[in-house]
C-alpha cells in the first residue's frame, strides 16, 4: 500500500486539533490511571538499521500492516499529523494522530504519536528501533490507551483484541521487504 500526502486543508485542521488525552508524566512504564499499558518487542530478521529507520519514518510499517495512510509529512517529524484508516470506504475506522516525539540517534530511531479526537482510542503509542551491538535490531512498541469512541467503549475486550492484533501486524511489518 502507498502512503499519500494529506491535503493542506485537512493537515491544518488536524494540526490545530487538541490531543484527545492528557500526556503522561513520569516513568515510561507507567500508564496514567484508567489507561491500559502495552509493551511488545521483537528482534527483526533484517539487519539494515538505517533502511528500517527510513521505513518507520516513512509510515511504511503502518501501510504494510494494512492501514490506509495519509500524512502531512513523509518522512515524519515532530508535529506531523496522520490520518489512517482501517477498513473499506465509508465504513472504515478513522485513526487521526499527531507525532509528539521523535528519536533520531545513531543507534536508536523512533517516534511516538498521540491520538486526536475521532480516534477510537485515547492515548499514546511509541515505536522504537534499537541497533544492538551484535547488529540485531530490536523493535519495541509501547502504548497507553483507553477506549474513546462509543464503539470502542462498547467493544470492551474486542477493542483490546483489535489493538493487540494491530500491534502484532506492526511488529511483523518492518521485516517485509
Amino acid at each position: 500500500m502507498t502512503v499519500r500526502v494529506l491535503d493542506e486543508q485537512r493537515a491544518s485542521e488536524l494540526r490545530a486539533a487538541p490531543l484527545s488525552y492528557t500526556p503522561r508524566e513520569g516513568p515510561e512504564a507507567d500508564a496514567p490511571p484508567g489507561y491500559e499499558y502495552l509493551n511488545r518487542s521483537v528482534n527483526l530478521a533484517r539487519r539494515d538499521f538505517n533502511a528500517a529507520g527510513r521505513d518507520l519514518f516513512s509510515w511504511r510499517m503502518h501501510s504494510r500492516a494494512g492501514l490506509q495512510v495519509e500524512a502531512s509529512d513523509v518522512p515524519l517529524h515532530q508535529d506531523t499529523v496522520v490520518l489512517m484508516r482501517w477498513g473499506l470506504g465509508a465504513i472504515s475506522l478513522r485513526i487521526p494522530c499527531r507525532v509528539v516525539d521523535v528519536i533520531d540517534e545513531e543507534r536508536r530511531r523512533g517516534f511516538a504519536y498521540g491520538t486526536l479526537h475521532g480516534h477510537p482510542e485515547a492515548g499514546e503509542e511509541r515505536f522504537l528501533l534499537e541497533e544492538i551491538e551484535d547488529g540485531r535490531i530490536l523493535f519495541t512498541i509501547t502504548a497507553y490507551s483507553r477506549p474513546s469512541s462509543p464503539l470502542a467503549k462498547l467493544g470492551g475486550p474486542i477493542s483490546r483484541a483489535a489493538q493487540s492484533f494491530m500491534t502484532q501486524r506492526y511488529l511483523k511489518a518492518l521485516d517485509r521487504l
